[in-house]
């Protein structure tokens, strides 16, 4: 698989990411979680995407027993997890659902997670929702505190808005590298509220969280989000499945080289378990598309020609 500098920074990665979050799912066997690894280590992935949430922290948990099954792999990937959402009775049971970026936090859930992991650098550590409370002072001290002691790498953030990235990077004496978005056929905002832009603009590298909108768009089972499920384009499965037609190629591989095509370098994180449908992700690798060709099935997507 090909590969591409993240953001502005030393690191280099695969084209495409594994995404970490349903491999220690209480409806997935342990095995089934490793072999999902293994698959998309085989299949060229080198970025694995994580969050403290993912499955309770049994997803770090699973993905550090690989690492200590095969030590030589850690020196092959990039390891991305991410921290800032505390569940409802954390730490009591009168405590909310909430979004919390203290830098007391910040350092708490990285030094878990390392742990978790059982490594002792993570190489992007992202700010997984924007807390209406954070001080971007704050959290770059946090920042500073975490890349000083040699525990992170680099840092990013995921579903923010553009203005909420500028009064962050406003505060950090480093760049932020990434940015982690909801992109898809099926969730064009990213194109149109300045967020890809800003990437563009600031050297941002987009990494697209459900880029087959839950299944939506690819060949697989669905898991479809809410807003996903309100999504009904009239064209844009039939555009799709013309184009893999016409193309020998599946409707997974088209929905994520449309991504690939974008100039940002948006890297599409695969979410499924299947190593053969992990394999089927990762030929989109190969699949370039045209100009002419990418707006077709933009429109398809926006379910109207272009002004």
């Amino acid at each position: 698989m090909k590969t591409l500098q993240i953001g502005d920074g030393p690191l280099v990665a695969s084209r495409l990411a594994f995404g970490c979050w349903r491999i220690a799912d209480r409806s997935v066997a342990p095995e089934t979680g490793r072999r999902a690894i293994l698959a998309a280590i085989e299949s060229g992935c080198t970025l694995f995407d994580h969050a403290d949430i993912y499955c309770d922290g049994e997803a770090e948990k699973l993905f550090g027993r690989v690492l200590r099954e095969s030590p030589d792999l850690r020196a092959r990937l990039v390891i991305a997890t991410k921290c800032g959402i505390r569940k409802t009775g954390d730490p009591d049971a009168a405590a909310p659902y909430r979004y919390d970026l203290s830098a007391e936090y910040i350092t708490r859930s990285c030094d878990n997670s390392l742990k978790r992991l059982g490594i002792d650098t993570i190489d992007i550590y992202q700010l997984h929702r924007p807390d209406f409370l954070m001080d971007p002072a704050e959290v770059a001290q946090a920042f500073s505190t975490l890349r000083q002691a040699g525990k992170v790498r680099e840092f990013g953030v995921s579903n923010f808005k553009p203005s909420q990235v500028i009064a962050l990077q406003s505060a950090c004496p480093m760049r932020l590298q990434v940015h982690q978005v909801e992109i898809s056929m099926a969730n064009l905002s990213a194109l149109e509220d300045g967020t890809l832009d800003q990437c563009l603009a600031e050297r941002l590298t987009p990494m697209a969280w459900s880029p087959l909108a839950g299944g939506l768009l690819g060949d697989g089972p669905r898991r479809l989000l809410a807003s996903q499920q309100a999504y009904r384009p009239a064209g844009v499965i039939g555009a799709i499945d013309s184009f893999a037609a016409a193309q020998g190629t599946s409707r997974t591989v088209v929905a994520l080289a449309w991504l690939l095509r974008h100039p940002s370098h948006i890297i599409p994180i695969i979410g499924s378990t299947d190593p053969d449908r992990i394999r089927e992700a990762a030929k989109a690798d190969n699949l370039e598309i045209s100009r002419e060709d990418w707006y077709r099935l933009l429109d398809a997507a926006r379910d109207k020609r272009l002004a």
